[in-house]
């Protein structure tokens, strides 16, 4: 297939929804276990549901419109968005490290917000390059 590919905007959209549910279940999980080895959800905010779900379904929409733009826009979509998609998920752990500094927050709790972009990434690119093939 060839980025002139047309998608159809429902099967786009059921891609992103299904990406943010099923992200938003890895990231539960991904929680569950921090907290069981002692991050503090009241100090890690990220860890809490309405965080967690609320930040992977703008990451993940966010990272669907970027998607479209490189596989619209890039002479090699592909090649693009292999350097491409490391690259954002490294730089996006560098919003969990001002967590480090808060009072009560733990090295665990704050790895978790890390791995939680892993998993979105994870569940995201697998989806998108279904719904939005380059």
């Amino acid at each position: 297939m060839t980025t002139e590919t047309r998608t159809g905007t429902g099967k786009v959209v059921l891609g992103v929804v299904a990406a943010v549910a099923l992200a938003s279940l890895g990231n539960a999980a991904v929680s569950y276990l921090a907290q069981a080895l002692g991050a503090d959800p009241d100090t890690v905010e990220g860890l809490k549901p309405q965080g967690y779900v609320v930040l992977t379904a703008l990451g993940v929409i966010v990272a669907a419109v970027a998607w479209a733009m490189i596989r619209k826009r890039a002479k090699d979509p592909a090649r693009t968005l292999g350097k491409v998609v490391p690259v954002v998920v490294v730089l996006s752990f560098l919003a969990d490290i001002p967590v480090f500094f808060l009072p009560g927050a733990s090295v665990i709790g704050v790895l978790a917000l890390m791995v939680m972009h892993v998993v979105v990434a994870a569940v995201a690119v697998p989806i998108f390059r279904r719904v939005l093939p380059v």
